[in-house]
């Protein structure tokens, strides 16, 4: 029987800190360039981008096309301005590329584009087809006797798609135990509170329901989450896909943002700008 993971160090968690803190100061910058941007969405989902990109997932610095990594595909592609500082840190884009964000002939933009960027492995945008995308993945990698896992983060205004479903249904009936799904619970979407909008809770319930295997963490917990995502990781045996739903504040790191969901798109001034990067730079999450 494998070893359970260890739970990860103090010197751990203080990287992963490090590194959620460089993806929010590094989407400030970025909007800066192109003068609008998804600031609250990336800052929800910061911990968990640092958690998987520099803890969980096995990936080839300066090798985006190694057949034996980890995929990861994100449903929320409006967050993409927080992805692609950690795809130059690792070495799959020059950094360079950052300072042209969303300029003409730029491949970055504010979607990701997975025929143009190097470490993207799904082209997302149009909410709710990224975890029928990872089932595909997951399907291929079983087919070809492969041992990677399939990462698909969504946002939880996607858990109103249907198709998000129907993929639930099939990945829980193929028993892909190496499907691993987040649900990035801030509770907000485009046009307002999600539960406002259209219901989707109970979450656990439904996911249950559905046949996958859930959990609940405090998304920003880098401890919490880190444990889970690794013990899930491990759990090679396991047949049923797993679903964590993970509890996140729109926002999260900037105060004056955790408090108006406006902030999904905007635009920082400079005097709020240079407010915000202190704030992150003074907070510990």
């Amino acid at each position: 029987m494998p070893h359970a993971p260890h739970s990860p160090t103090v010197e751990e968690i203080q990287v992963l800190r490090d590194k959620a803190r460089f993806v929010r100061l590094e989407t400030i910058r970025l909007i800066e360039i192109a003068k609008i941007g998804h600031y609250s969405s990336v800052f929800s989902c910061a911990e968990i981008f640092a958690a998987l990109y520099y803890d969980v997932m096995n990936i080839a610095p300066g090798n985006p096309t190694w057949a034996d990594r980890d995929r990861f595909l994100m449903g929320k592609g409006h967050a993409a301005v927080g992805l692609f500082p950690i795809l130059a840190d690792h070495g799959f884009i020059p950094k360079a590329l950052l300072d042209d964000y969303t300029r003409l002939g730029s491949p970055l933009g504010d979607h990701p584009d997975m025929t143009k960027v190097p470490g993207v492995d799904f082209s997302s945008g149009s909410i709710g087809h990224a975890l029928s995308n990872g089932v595909g993945m997951a399907v291929g990698g079983r087919l070809n006797k492969q041992t990677f896992n399939v990462f698909v983060m969504l946002g939880d205004g996607e858990m109103q798609e249907g198709q998000v479903w129907e993929a639930a249904l099939f990945a829980a009936h193929n028993k892909l135990g190496r499907l691993i799904a987040i649900v990035d619970r801030n509770g907000y979407q485009l046009d307002g509170r999600v539960d406002d909008v259209m219901g989707v809770e109970s979450l656990r319930e439904k996911w249950t329901a559905f046949g996958w295997e859930v959990h609940d963490v405090d998304g920003h917990n880098l401890h919490d989450l880190t444990a889970l995502l690794r013990r899930l990781k491990a759990d090679e045996g396991r047949q049923q896909p797993a679903c964590i739903i993970a509890r996140t504040l729109k926002g999260k790191g900037v105060s004056f943002m955790e408090t108006e969901p406006g902030w999904h798109l905007g635009y920082l001034a400079p005097d709020d700008a240079a407010a915000a990067i202190d704030e992150i730079m003074a907070r510990e999450i």
